[in-house]
Formats: structure tokens, C-alpha cells, sequence
């Protein structure tokens, strides 16, 4: 009966062939969908990676630096260190912004690095060609997906810097790479006024009443001051030492300093389970939608391959076949053209991925749980076949 299977295949290959090549780009796009959740979830565990951090010290009661802005003055990893279990503390700032390339522009995170040199929190942990930062200002490390060359000057507000280093995998939580620059810069690239809105906003200071009575002598310089200046980080990454533990360490800034401390597995559970929560629901329903599609087309072909031979069935019934029999050949039918289909849908996500343009991580477990799901879905999808095989009367074939 395996043979007649074959046979039966064989008979009809151009319907297997070109149902099987249909299958397989639905099967491909599913497995592409698993990839790029995957990559997401790489991305923000890249992002975390990238830090270097134990801890994250952020403006109290929010979820930033990542999922929301966060803004903590630029001083207080002096005051970190004094605390007991820190081993080292370094300010952060993260601003995702377009950024002219040529006639065109790339939508990247830029990062602005403390001080210090290649280990030091926050900056880039290898580099692909080029060097690290070494100036305080106008230098920059891109990542290669942002398309920068060595060589190549960048425009961030209103300052231009020399692309010096490029890195690989550098990217945001939502897949944007990153751009590493001086934190002077970057301070003033976020916080910073453009020269217009400052000179607005002194002119109505200066036409205040309540700034210039006698009674307040300096106030009106103060606010004009900060205006031009804002000392301000979006967070201080924070590394601690090996005997002690995050929470040990943490406690004691939220209570005293007044501010919110995540650690690693927190800071992964807010990338993960609230950033891209909603991409995460999105990727599902389209699994769902695709596995659909793909149940109903395998019935369609195996209940069209049925009818054809309803006949023989009949014959095979007639002479004494078992019911096991017949449905194992239906079965069978059902199981190849999900090998047939699966088969054409790894390739075609092995091709497509490094061109996708999200990043899309495709892990062998991901293939094993498709391949399996794809056969419970065909064996699902065979049952309105098996079901009117095994109702043929062997009577017709007389008839």
C-alpha cells in the first residue's frame, strides 16, 4: 500500500510539486515571523549585553532608560561609588534620532559614553575596524548597519563628528543601530535648546516682573544659565563586585538616594515583556493566521486527491482492504506534502533572512517545532479526507 501511495503521488506530482511550493512560502513566512521575534528578543538582550551593567540606576518611579525617558543628574555616580558592593559607575545617555546619510537619513540610538576607554561601561565592547573614541568631542563609533564608513562625518544637532570605529550588533531594542559618541555631546544633543528657542525663552525671562524686583538679585542669571546647560543623564550603569549581590546593593540607593534600581533579570523583563510585548502578541496572531491557511490548503489538496480516486477506494474496499490501510495511505500523502512544503520553507528562510530588514534569528529548535507542527497540521488536515474514504460503499464500483 506504500507503493500505491507513491504511485498515487507520483501520478499527481504536478499538484504536489506546485501545493508544495505554495506551502512552503507560507511555512518560509512563519518561520521568518519565529526569526524575527527571536532577533527581537536578541536585540534587547544585545542591548543589555552591551552595557556591561549589573545595575541600572534611573529616575524613581519610572521603567526608562529603555522603555521610558529617564533623566538623573549627571553627578550622582560619584555618590554611587561610595556605596557598599559598587565597583564601578558611569553616566549613560540614549536618544533614538534620524540621522542624515547622504542624501538619505538612518533612524539610529544614539549613545553617549562617559569618559574612559574600551571596558568602560556603556562603550562598545569590539570593534570591527577603526579605533575607539579618544577625544572628548566630535568623534564617533557607528554600528555597520547604520551604513557608515570610516572616515565618514555624521551630523547630530548641530555638531558634526568623524566616524573613528565601527562595531557589529550593536543595535537598539527595537533593531536601531547604535551610534557611540561623547557624552558632552550627547547631553547637549538631547537636553539642549536650539539657539532660537534659547533666545525666546530669555526674552520672556528677561520681560518678567517676577524675575527682575530688587528682592531677587541673581535669579534671572540663574535662569538664563539653565537655559544653556542641563546636567542631566538618562541613567548610571553600575557594576558591581563579585561577592555581593544586586539587591544588596540596590536597597540602600533606592532608599537613601531616592532613586529606582533595576537589575539584569528586571531590565530583561521590561525589554521583553513590555517593549516589545505588543510586536510579541502581533507575531502570534500571524502564526496563528498562517497556520490556518496552511491546514486549510493541505485539506483542500489531500480531499481533491481523495475525490479523484474515489473508485479505487471503492475496489480496494471491495476486495477485502482493511480501513487502517486506506488511512495510512491518505496519511501518508498528507505527511509528504508537509515534508515537500517544509523542506521549500527553510530554504526560502535560510535565503530571505539576511535581507530581511529586521534582524531574524532562525534557531535550530525553531525549525524541530515547525517541522512537527507542520505534521500534526497535515495529519489534522487529512481527517475530512480519511473521513469520506471510509465512508465510499464498495457497492458504487459495482453499480
Amino acid at each position: 500500500m506504500i507503493s500505491l501511495a507513491g504511485r498515487d503521488i507520483l501520478h499527481a506530482w504536478g499538484k504536489f510539486i506546485f501545493t508544495g511550493v505554495g506551502l512552503g512560502l507560507l511555512i518560509g513566512v512563519t518561520l521568518i515571523m519565529a526569526g524575527v521575534y527571536r532577533g527581537m528578543v536578541d536585540d534587547g538582550k544585545v542591548l543589555l549585553d552591551n552595557s556591561g551593567a549589573d545595575l541600572w540606576v534611573v529616575q524613581q518611579a519610572t521603567l526608562g532608560p529603555y522603555a521610558e525617558p529617564s533623566s538623573v543628574p549627571d553627578d550622582i555616580w560619584r555618590s554611587l561609588l561610595t556605596q557598599p558592593g559598587v565597583a564601578e559607575a558611569a553616566n549613560i545617555t540614549y536618544l533614538t534620532m534620524q540621522i542624515e546619510r547622504g542624501e538619505d537619513d538612518v533612524r539610529a540610538m544614539v549613545v553617549g559614553i562617559a569618559p574612559g576607554g574600551a571596558g568602560t561601561l556603556g562603550w562598545p565592547r569590539y570593534l570591527v575596524a577603526g579605533r575607539q573614541i579618544t577625544r572628548g568631542h566630535y568623534e564617533a563609533v557607528a554600528d555597520l548597519a547604520s551604513g557608515f564608513q570610516l572616515g565618514d562625518y555624521l551630523t547630530i544637532r548641530r555638531n558634526q563628528y568623524k566616524v573613528v570605529g565601527l562595531t557589529r550588533r550593536m543595535v537598539s531594542a527595537s533593531g536601531d543601530p547604535m551610534i557611540f559618541i561623547p557624552l558632552k555631546g550627547a547631553q547637549e544633543a538631547q537636553f539642549l535648546k536650539d539657539k532660537d528657542a534659547i533666545l525666546m525663552q530669555r526674552r520672556r525671562t528677561e520681560a518678567n516682573p517676577a524675575l527682575n524686583r530688587p528682592n531677587l538679585p541673581g535669579l534671572l542669571e540663574a535662569v538664563l544659565a539653565s537655559q544653556t546647560t542641563n546636567p542631566s543623564v538618562n541613567a548610571v550603569l553600575v557594576r558591581i563586585k563579585p561577592e555581593y549581590l544586586p539587591q544588596a546593593v540596590a536597597e540602600p540607593i533606592e532608599r537613601w538616594q531616592r532613586f529606582t534600581v533595576y537589575d539584569r533579570e528586571q531590565m530583561e523583563g521590561i525589554l521583553i515583556g513590555k517593549l516589545i510585548a505588543t510586536s510579541a502578541r502581533q507575531i502570534s496572531m500571524f502564526l496563528v493566521i498562517l497556520a490556518i491557511v496552511c491546514a486549510a490548503i493541505v485539506a483542500f489538496i489531500i480531499y481533491t486527491l481523495t475525490m479523484d480516486k474515489i473508485r479505487e477506494i471503492a475496489v480496494l474496499k471491495l476486495i477485502g482492504t482493511r480501513n487502517r490501510t486506506l488511512v495510512w495511505m491518505i496519511l501518508q500523502q498528507a505527511l509528504v506534502l508537509g515534508a515537500i512544503g517544509f523542506v521549500v520553507g527553510k530554504i526560502t528562510a535560510t535565503f530571505a533572512a539576511p535581507i530581511f530588514p529586521k534582524y531574524v534569528l532562525l534557531l535550530p529548535i525553531d525549525s524541530i517545532i515547525g517541522f512537527v507542527a507542520i505534521q500534526l497540521i497535515c495529519t489534522l488536515a487529512s481527517v475530512v479526507a480519511i473521513r469520506m474514504a471510509l465512508k465510499v460503499d464498495p457497492a458504487e464500483v459495482i453499480g
